[in-house]
């Protein structure tokens, strides 16, 4: 029972935590100004977004919730300059001066995205034949921002970051779906990047890893000041963002705050008392 009661305490004062640094935030860090996505296709033309403006925070843990479908992997895909937009701007504002994304060409943004963001997918997207340090070595050797010596040891401090340093020799193949994704998010920490999207990153693990994943981005935002936007279909998570969103058919639209709102991973812990507490309260 106390165990119990601890644990939920503590989830109150991190919640608590995690809103706080948000509000406290007053940059803007990123912006989409009236964005609009519209494809051809056989049919006539499909807009999977419509006029969308978003504001965010540095420091703030963004969650974007929606249906498959609805137009949260195309939102991601702004952001990053990954797809072209239709209409509209957005405005990173990295390293003290506003970038508009789409202004630049594809080799710029291809640089630019590498120094600046980190992106986590939720297939995790390793490269097979190539070892769990040599996957996260590979953005930085890329970018020259370090030499070779200097990325292997980052590599191997970030795979200790997210509990998996003793894996780092084997392939991807060797290990399970859970510990890809920690090292897909080691990767994408590799440059350092003050942003990280990450688009359905728990979507295909079970709970109790996807929990575990989720609190690995909690620590992101509350001990290193990263910006995170997170794309989910599950629900469940809306409470542990400092803010939430929805998308629909292209729409975008806040979410209510709802205070003292119990979490499914609440409700999971105190039916099943045998579950292991997540890595970072092993510390």
């Amino acid at each position: 029972m106390l165990r119990k009661f601890l644990r939920g305490i503590f989830k109150i004062i991190y919640s608590l935590a995690i809103k706080m640094k948000a509000k406290s935030s007053t940059q803007n860090l990123i912006e989409l100004r009236d964005v609009v996505k519209t494809y051809s296709t056989a049919a006539g033309d499909f807009t999977a977004l419509k006029r969308v403006n978003m504001q965010i925070g540095a420091g703030e843990f963004v969650g974007i919730l929606g249906k498959s479908g609805a137009g949260k992997s195309t939102l991601l895909n702004m952001i990053t300059g990954v797809d072209h937009l239709s209409e509209g701007e957005v405005v990173i504002h990295s390293n003290g001066s506003p970038i508009s994304v789409h202004k630049k060409n594809e080799d710029e943004i291809a640089l630019w995205r590498g120094q600046t963001m980190g992106v986590v997918f939720q297939s995790f997207q390793l490269l097979p034949m190539l070892t769990l340090v040599e996957n996260i070595t590979l953005p930085m050797d890329l970018c020259g921002n370090f030499n070779p010596k200097q990325s292997r040891q980052r590599a191997l401090d970030l795979l200790r970051l997210v509990e998996i340093e003793e894996h780092a020799d084997k392939l991807p193949a060797f290990i399970s779906g859970g510990q890809q994704q920690r090292v897909a998010i080691a990767r994408a920490l590799a440059n350092d990047p003050p942003i990280l999207i990450a688009d359905e990153p728990t979507g295909s693990l079970d709970s109790l890893t996807a929990d575990h994943i989720f609190e690995v981005f909690e620590r992101l935002v509350t001990d290193q000041g990263k910006t995170i936007v997170m794309v989910t279909h599950d629900e469940s998570l809306s409470t542990r963002f400092s803010r939430a969103m929805r998308i629909t058919d292209g729409e975008l639209a806040s979410l209510p705050e709802r205070s003292g709102a119990q979490s499914k991973g609440d409700n999971e812990a105190d039916l099943n008392p045998k579950r292991k507490l997540s890595w970072w309260r092993r510390k």
